[in-house]
């Protein structure tokens, strides 16, 4: 395959796991697999993030143990359109707005977080986030939750009005392992107080 047909096979691979995560009743099962699965790509797979003389040695990304504490069902509040551009690099420059801020998270991660969507064709939703532990247990720049249009998709409102965040799912956004990217990283308004210590983190020092 060229790189372009790779990349392509990237998204439909990364899609078809969350539809697996979503459509699995047994969230801690689907969390296994979302980790087994991102580890064999990111060691086999030619558009992996790790530079291609690591992927022999590389065990895949480090997580936190899943914490079913930190799977919660927020309420959505609409929000003024809020416009941004960001920089990215070879990529040129990506638009997103907001459209809604989560109610539920305050008590629990000390903040609650908003939600973006990505302008140009198609659209897409966005939610990146910092927390305590970025830049320490965790990669700097923050992690994403959704980003819908790269098929991490965790499923849409419930009809109870409800979104379920599972932070188990966050991960490191590709510039975390590589300067080959540039990635849109966590507004400040998207910084939670508390410590998230579910999803990814950097590996613990021996």
């Amino acid at each position: 395959m060229n790189e372009t047909e790779q990349l392509w096979d990237w998204r439909e691979k990364i899609a078809n796991l969350y539809y697996q995560v979503r459509f699995n009743e047994n969230v801690t099962d689907a969390w296994r697999t979302w980790c087994d699965t991102r580890s064999k790509m990111f060691r086999d797979h030619p558009q992996s993030p790790i530079e291609a003389q690591d992927r022999k040695t590389y065990h895949g990304p480090t997580t936190f143990p899943y914490d079913a504490s930190l799977r919660l069902a927020v309420e959505l509040v609409p929000v003024t359109a809020d416009h941004m551009t960001i920089a990215t690099g070879s990529d040129g420059e990506l638009s997103m707005r907001s459209f809604a801020r989560t109610t539920g998270l305050d008590a629990r991660l000390g903040g609650e977080l908003t939600l973006y969507w990505i302008e140009g064709y198609g659209g897409g939703v966005f939610l990146p986030f910092a927390d305590a532990t970025s830049g320490s247990e965790t990669y700097g720049g923050g992690r994403y939750l959704l980003d819908t249009i790269k098929g991490a998709d965790l499923g849409v409102v419930r009809p109870d009005g409800k979104l379920v965040l599972d932070f188990n799912f966050s991960y490191f956004p590709s510039c975390a392992y590589s300067s080959r990217y540039v990635c849109p990283l966590a507004p400040s308004g998207n910084r939670l107080a508390g410590a998230v210590r579910a999803g990814e983190r950097h590996p613990i020092s021996a």
